[in-house]
């Protein structure tokens, strides 16, 4: 997409013949500012006025907000070097539309007129100030580098953006006098010291520079590289929510569409009266899932299980086209009948958000007569509890080979999502929006105080204060490697300049295939994780939220992880960490049989590395960023989980999932002395996973034929 910035200049003022500031006989500058603006502003918040354009809806179309960077300090301290780097990388590197106002080109036009007097510099830094406030409020990353010297003139520029109600960021560039001169890249400070230049700010007693009080960047020169520089502005831009055009709550990640959309959704009692008499669908287990990621917002901008035509997107594109706030004006959203006939080619200007998964409800030929001809229809749980009504409905066929095709890249229909969940479930589906009937999904099982939804996770890491969130999905015990991954990745954020960087620990609670670790075997490991804390090998519960994630696993590959990272976006989280081969799965017997599959002679049906290397690749991730990671290994020299080092191959051994299984079903003890490069697998390496969380893996392992367990294996309604 290519941005193109238009800048229209319209004057429309009404002439006030009264005013003093008016007469043309009036020549002193100052005495003419002090007249308040007498003029009329087309500024959109009259009523009647038409042709107006929002402030939100300008930032959301062109996707950025405005502000104005005052580069501010001596001469010779970078202010325009750091300019310049930092105008490249947001125009060439961030794709933003940027543009800088420095004391050299400001004076070939709009400046030319004033010379270096005090009064003169005053108006310099004025003029500029209210160019730079138009500028930000356009939309336009407005980068001012002007010694300004003077505190009330960078104040009276901050108070004109605060009129216009755009951002302003003071950038104190801060060098020593001394250092200053050393660079004197114009040569200035020797022709001062040379007695050429007479007066010289900074230097003479009659042109001092005050410095900035509170800047909102302060920047040392001399301690610090010009990359430093431009990434601790960047960084504080994007804490402000300027890189994006969508609205940012206090460092944490917009929504997919950037709308909240659990509101149009959530439980009202009139809802309840509304669908009384209306037929009846049942919901299976997987069902009901669905139907909790779309309520609580998940999946959001989706307000309901898919129509024909958000489905046909999320199929051939991994994507969908919405305008959830309807800044086109042109109606175009997801809550809309499928039209194959007519065709909008406004749509393709609204925002493709990411839809790598097929979120459906499938029903028999019974069930469809009766919603059509109802045209709305209540959604039943199965322990037979009215969950939700759907209005708008929508039925058309189950193309299920079609589905299993493009949403699997595979046609082994041993799969066990397709086999279980697809090729068994009705000929139709249903697509229509959601109104809830109870205040919240429950399952009645234990488990449902770790269930928080985007809303209650949101307003948690809010109150910890959080200024980015990296998140993390497991279907499997915890353990060292799994822990490193999360505590490197926050250190990774500490290192970008971030203060309070949180972890969102999100294992999964929906559909899972019959040998992956119970639910509820995995969330009792987890809360010994996060017991142990950060000194016992665990995680600290200071920076670490855990809460079950509700999807369904289907085990897609490269398509799925996709939909991983956008659905923690809506619960706030801007980083997502992935590994090795994540929603992966061994073909079937058949499947690893066929003689397509026998040539590239795998058991995988998706190669390790192409699911984390589609997810930075991925075009609808919205500004989501990915941390990816290769391969961990234990290191028995210091008994932690790291990269492997080459120089010191031999320290580092390799613990696979298989293996840890293996162990935890034999009862294997932790090991009590240090293990060495000959380890077999007698004990479990001390670093590995804290005692107690490795209790509860054991505990399962050696139980799991025990018929007088019951374990959970995924989110399955209980009568309460």
């Amino acid at each position: 997409m290519k941005l193109v910035c238009l800048a229209l200049f319209v004057v429309a003022a009404t002439a006030d013949e009264s005013c003093p500031a008016c007469d043309c006989g009036v020549s002193d500058r100052a005495k003419k500012l002090e007249h308040a603006r007498n003029f009329v502003y087309n500024d959109c918040k009259e009523a009647g006025q038409t042709g107006c354009i929002s402030r939100a809806s300008r930032y959301h179309s062109i996707g950025q907000k405005g502000a104005t960077l005052w580069l501010t300090g001596l001469s010779g301290s970078g202010k325009s070097t750091i300019g310049k780097a930092l105008e490249q990388k947001l125009v060439t590197r961030l794709r933003k539309a940027s543009y800088r106002l420095d004391g050299d080109n400001v004076r070939l036009g709009l400046n030319r007129d004033l010379g270096f007097s005090e009064e003169d510099r005053n108006e310099n830094v004025r003029r500029v100030g209210e160019v730079a406030a138009l500028m930000a409020d356009s939309g336009t990353i407005t980068i001012a580098s002007l010694i300004s010297p003077y505190r009330a003139d960078r104040d009276a520029v901050r108070e004109q953006h605060k009129q216009w109600g755009v951002p302003f960021f003071e950038v104190y560039v801060d060098v020593s006098l001394a250092g200053a001169e050393e660079r004197d890249p114009k040569g200035l400070y020797k022709k001062v010291r040379a007695g050429v230049i007479k007066s010289f700010t900074g230097v003479s007693d009659d042109a001092p520079y005050e410095h900035p009080l509170q800047p909102e960047i302060h920047l040392h020169t001399e301690t610090m590289s010009v990359d430093d520089e431009v990434e601790a502005i960047v960084k504080i831009l994007l804490e402000n929510g300027i890189l994006t055009g969508d609205n940012v709550e206090d460092g944490l990640a917009p929504p997919d569409g950037d709308k909240h959309v659990e509101g149009d959704m959530e439980f009202k009692e009139e809802y309840v009266a509304e669908a009384a008499g209306l037929p009846e669908v049942p919901l299976r287990t997987v069902d009901l899932q669905w139907l909790q990621v779309i309520a609580e917002g998940w999946a959001a901008p989706l307000t309901g299980f898919m129509r024909e035509g958000a489905l046909l997107q999320t199929l051939h594109f991994n994507s969908m086209l919405v305008d959830a706030n309807n800044y086109t004006g042109t109606e175009i959203g997801l809550n809309t009948p499928t039209d194959f006939l007519n065709f909008n080619p406004t749509v393709q200007k609204t925002d493709r958000v990411s839809s790598s998964v097929p979120i459906v409800l499938p029903i028999d030929a019974k069930t469809k007569a009766a919603v059509e001809a109802a045209g709305k229809c209540v959604l039943v749980s199965p322990t037979g509890e009215k969950i939700a009504m759907m209005t708008g409905v929508e039925v058309f066929a189950h193309r299920k080979e079609e589905m299993i095709a493009r949403m699997f890249g595979t046609t082994d229909y041993e799969h066990p999502y397709i086999k279980e969940n697809i090729l068994p479930a009705g000929d139709f589906l249903l697509g229509g929006e959601i109104k809830m009937l109870v205040p919240k999904v429950l399952y009645n099982d234990g488990l449902d105080e770790f269930r928080l939804s985007p809303k209650e996770i949101r307003a948690e890491f809010k109150k910890r204060g959080a200024d980015a969130v990296v998140a993390f999905q497991t279907r499997n015990p915890t353990h060292a490697a799994h822990n490193w991954l999360m505590n490197d990745a926050r250190r990774q954020l500490l290192d970008k300049g971030f203060k309070n960087p949180q972890v969102f620990l999100t294992p999964l609670g929906g559909w899972t295939k019959s040998d992956d670790v119970p639910l509820d075997v995995r969330i009792k490991q987890h809360a010994q994780i996060m017991e142990a804390g950060a000194e016992g090998g665990g995680l600290d519960p200071a920076t670490t939220i855990m809460a079950i994630w509700p999807s369904p696993m289907v085990y897609a590959g490269p398509t799925e992880v996709q939909w991983h990272a956008k659905s923690r976006r809506n619960a706030g989280c801007s980083y997502f960490i992935t590994g090795r081969d994540p929603a992966g799965l061994k073909g079937s017997d058949n499947w690893q049989a066929s003689p397509l599959q026998k040539i590239i002679g795998e058991e995988d049906q998706y190669d390790g590395n192409h699911g984390r290397f589609v997810m930075q690749m991925s075009p609808a991730l919205n500004g989501m960023d990915v941390l990816s990671f290769g391969p961990i290994k234990y290191d028995i020299s210091d008994d932690t989980m790291k990269r492997e080092d080459k120089s010191r191959k031999s320290d580092f051994i390799s613990i696979s999932g298989s293996k840890m299984r293996k162990m935890a079903a034999a009862g294997t003890p932790v090991c009590t002395d240090k293990v060495t490069k000959d380890w077999k697998a007698e004990c479990v390496p001390a670093g590995f996973m804290p005692p107690k969380a490795w209790e509860v893996v054991t505990d399962y392992y050696k139980n799991i034929e025990d018929p007088s367990r019951k374990w959970i294996q995924y989110s399955t309604p209980q009568t309460a």
